[in-house]
């Protein structure tokens, strides 16, 4: 078979299909709410005053987000493993999903707390779901495809996230095209549009996909206890796994700064003055150059190994994040936006697809669960480094505080790399 014939059809099995429509049904709250309208509004409508305190509080919100799915993650992992129940998690906390992000359909102007409150119940919904979600890569495809099924995932929610993104924009420019009064009302319709297609687009997944079972299932009482102590005699046993620790201690610190850079970047340039409309601008062509990237990440981690893909995202991320210092011109905000389009995704892909091959596939929930706690363990940092940092020498210097990040990252990776030889 022809190579593009052998990806097709791997990519067109349906378990692997039904599984990468989840990435396209959550990634409307990664767009729409998280990196687009949510830091908009909140610093305009919610939160209105002091730009820095306003980048402050969101920050704070990102990082209690975090911080609650730090301390959750590795046990929930382990229950979805051993009770045979990570679709039934991964349901779970879509809900929650869905219900904060409708929920910010009702907060009235200056309720920055309440907004607060249903972004971070919704973020919650959002990461702790990527844990099950993530697992479910190894009961959808073989070892050999990892790369390119997670490249596919990825390039899927861009597309999916980017078509609602685009109908979302539109209704705040012309609010009266879709009869709606203001601008202000259609980014709360915008909302409750992200609940709806969040919703909607996870049922191919939640009935159509079977997760491996590997082990007996247990009663609460006893997959709680059962999942503690597997989670205790991981971590008498962490150093076994040498290549896996070394490679998440490498992920701990580079994705902190990817997931920084998609949650602050917004807030970023309306403290540099620029328009929101030219920031939301920016926002699309990511997630256009995004979806064909991703994909083609996937392939290259497929055909090449994921090592070098992710080396020269991480390379571009912290040429951004200086050359974001000395931006003056929303054009350049554009540009910059089309570098990250480029490889954030296949960052975010071949990441996930190298640590799902280093795993022991009876054990994908407990470890995906490290593997997020890791991320948002990183995201506690980053957020909250980002907005002190604007406190105490200004918006536009914040950015820098990254780059050590990605650069210790890559050289963790590195040595990762070595041990897993």
């Amino acid at each position: 078979m022809k190579p593009s014939g052998r990806i097709f059809s791997t990519l067109w099995h349906k378990p692997v299909l039904y599984w990468a429509f989840y990435d396209w049904a959550n990634s409307a709250f990664a767009t729409t709410i998280m990196a687009g309208f949510f830091p908009i509004f909140f610093k305009q409508y919610w939160s209105v005053g002091d730009p820095s305190l306003s980048t402050f509080r969101l920050g704070v919100a990102n990082s209690v987000a975090s911080f609650i799915l730090v301390l959750l993650a590795p046990l929930l992992g382990a229950m979805g493993d051993r009770g045979h129940s990570r679709l039934r998690f991964l349901l779970g906390f879509t809900v929650l999903g869905v219900v904060g992000s409708a929920a910010l359909y009702w907060v009235q102007q200056g309720a920055w707390q309440w907004a607060v409150v249903f972004y971070v119940a919704a973020s919650i919904g959002f990461w702790g779901g990527l844990i099950f979600y993530d697992s479910l890569l190894l009961d959808v495809a073989s070892p050999k495809n990892y790369d390119l099924v997670s490249g596919f995932g990825y390039g899927m929610g861009y597309l999916g996230g980017g078509i609602l993104f685009a109908i979302n924009v539109w209704m705040t420019l012309k609010p009266s095209v879709f009869g709606i009064a203001d601008s202000a009302n259609a980014v709360k319709i915008s909302f409750m549009m992200v609940a709806v297609w969040w919703s909607v687009f996870s049922i191919p997944l939640l009935f159509g996909v079977k997760e491996v079972k590997s082990v007996t299932p247990l009663s609460i009482g006893r997959l709680i206890t059962s999942a503690v102590c597997e989670l205790l005699n991981t971590f008498h046993q962490i150093r076994r796994y040498r290549a896996l620790l070394i490679f998440l201690l490498a992920y701990w610190l580079y994705i902190d700064g990817v997931n920084t850079v998609i949650k602050m970047a917004v807030d970023y340039g309306l403290s540099l003055g620029f328009s929101a409309s030219s920031l939301i601008v920016a926002l699309l062509l990511v997630q256009c150059i995004g979806f064909p990237a991703a994909i083609l990440f996937g392939w290259l981690g497929n055909r090449y190994g994921a090592l070098g893909g992710i080396l020269i995202g991480i390379t571009v991320y912290v040429s951004v994040t200086i050359y974001a210092v000395f931006m003056h011109d929303v054009s350049e905000f554009y540009y910059l936006a089309m570098a990250i389009g480029l490889v954030q995704g296949g960052v975010q892909s071949l990441s996930r697809s190298w640590f799902g091959a280093l795993v022991p596939t009876e054990r994908a929930g407990e470890f995906f669960g490290f593997y997020n706690m890791t991320g948002k363990f990183a995201s506690v940092l980053g957020p909250t480094l980002m907005g002190v940092t604007a406190l105490l020498v200004g918006t536009r210097y914040s950015m820098l505080s990254l780059i050590v990040l990605f650069v210790s990252g890559s050289v963790l990776l590195v040595k990762a790399h070595h041990a897993a030889q």
